[in-house]
């Protein structure tokens, strides 16, 4: 039975127990961040489209190699021929014609632009789906990390709903014997409705959130594991933001996606030259013909099979197109410019956001230190608190309040070591260098 000013039990071990509550509802579920990523390369619409696309582009630079490549057809016709002459004789024939036609490049600048083009396309893809690679791991990490903070705040709110209940069971004995006034017992009343009103919505939310979790990777009731306990998270390295932006500058998708289209306008450019260059072509080719009818006897030919075979050079000079292609080049220069300044603002783009990043994860650590020590101060406020409820110097609002401050302190400070997981990942991302490796470091932080 509690007496008039008895303390609740201690809202950490409360929250505690919530959440290895929480847990052990999902010990046969629980995944790793590993698994689930690895679930969702094989899931994720997205992530299959750009591989998809990816794919293709091997076969684009193909078509574009086979323009270099010897080329034959196989040719054929058939005809009969009939026609009456004025004094009543017909006249008629059958032509049949097989042949094979070749064709070699020799010389031909505009098709060794456009084979290179090709090559920078090729690159340009597999940059493309290195981007969709970072993005799907992001994305996991964000929703994996969504659901532990969701059930961090419903563990939050169902240690605080309870710690109120019991100040509002003791707020009303108080009142019953005539030891506090009606005010303590509709506090704590107006308290423990608005904590089953919070209760309510981060159910809904964590619910919410599992959802994503689960959309994204293609299983259901997936239960994330919290962060490992103690928790210890990882310094940023290098320490150095300069360091991160130089990297970047080497290795980062948008980047050399960039370099690429530069490349490639700078090989349309050739190209448009090319079109004023002679090309040289090997050209072969073999037929066989058969001729029947009067038609064939009419003329003095011998009905039958002939045969005939041909080999040579064909050249090609472009003298005058009407300026076509000498303003192709002009606008391909102009183009070409464009694609060196594309270049320019994607590198301060990419500085700027690993910039950013880099600082973002230094303040979040801060945060996470200045959290503990906060939840450190809370907890000590919230017994001296309840020790002044206890003697008479403090009122029941001091003591919700001191409690609510803790509680919230807790969440925020679980909150802010997600994020500081997650923006190190978006760091990474940041900077061009995120991979499966970097999962699986951020999967080591995690409870095994």
């Amino acid at each position: 039975m509690l007496t008039p000013h008895s303390t609740s039990l201690f809202p950490r071990l409360r929250l505690s127990a919530a959440l290895v509550a929480l847990g052990l509802a999902g010990a046969a579920q629980a995944q790793s961040l590993q698994v689930l990523y690895e679930a969702a390369r094989a899931y994720d619409a997205t992530y299959l489209a750009a591989r998809s696309l990816a794919e293709s582009a091997q076969y684009k630079a193909a078509q574009a190699e086979a323009l270099r490549l010897p080329s034959a057809a196989l040719t054929g016709s058939a005809s009969r021929s009939q026609s009456h002459t004025v004094i009543g004789s017909n006249v008629n024939g059958n032509a049949a014609n097989v042949g094979v036609q070749a064709r070699h490049p020799l010389y031909n600048k505009s098709n060794d632009a456009l084979y290179a083009q090709a090559q920078r396309t090729f690159e340009f893809s597999k940059a493309d789906l290195e981007s969709a690679e970072q993005d799907l791991i992001v994305r996991v990490a964000q929703a994996y990390f969504d659901v532990l903070a969701a059930q961090d705040t419903l563990a939050t709110a169902q240690a605080s709903k309870k710690f109120i209940s019991e100040q509002l069971a003791s707020a009303k004995r108080n009142f019953e014997v005539g030891t506090a006034t009606i005010t303590d017992t509709r506090e704590a009343q107006a308290r423990y409705d608005l904590g089953t009103a919070t209760e309510i919505g981060a159910e809904n939310d964590l619910r919410t959130k599992r959802i994503a979790l689960d959309q994204l990777v293609g299983r259901t009731d997936v239960q994330p594991r919290p962060l490992a306990v103690p928790v210890a998270l990882p310094p940023v390295l290098p320490a150095n933001p300069d360091e991160w932006v130089t990297v970047a500058d080497g290795v980062h998708p948008t980047i050399r996606k960039t370099r690429l289209l530069q490349d490639i306008a700078r090989l349309e450019t050739e190209k448009a030259k090319a079109a004023n260059s002679p090309t040289l072509d090997l050209t072969g080719g073999v037929s066989s013909a058969y001729n029947s009818g009067t038609a064939v006897t009419a003329v003095g030919s011998k009905p039958g099979t002939s045969y005939s075979g041909s080999v040579g050079l064909q050249f090609n000079m472009p003298l005058f197109t009407g300026y076509a292609n000498e303003n192709r080049i002009k606008e391909t220069v102009v183009l070409e410019d464009k694609a060196r300044n594309d270049l320019e603002a994607a590198r301060r783009a990419v500085a700027q956001g690993t910039r950013q990043a880099y600082f973002g994860v230094k303040s979040l650590q801060a945060t996470v230190k200045a959290l503990e020590a906060a939840e450190s101060s809370s907890k000590l406020a919230l017994e001296a608190t309840q020790l002044g409820y206890k003697v008479g110097v403090r009122v029941n609002l001091d003591v919700l309040n001191a409690q609510s401050q803790l509680t919230q302190t807790q969440q925020s400070l679980a909150k802010a070591r997600y994020d500081v997981v997650l923006t190190g990942l978006k760091l990474r991302q940041a900077s061009g260098q995120l991979s499966p490796q970097d999962v699986a470091a951020a999967d080591a932080l995690l409870a095994k």
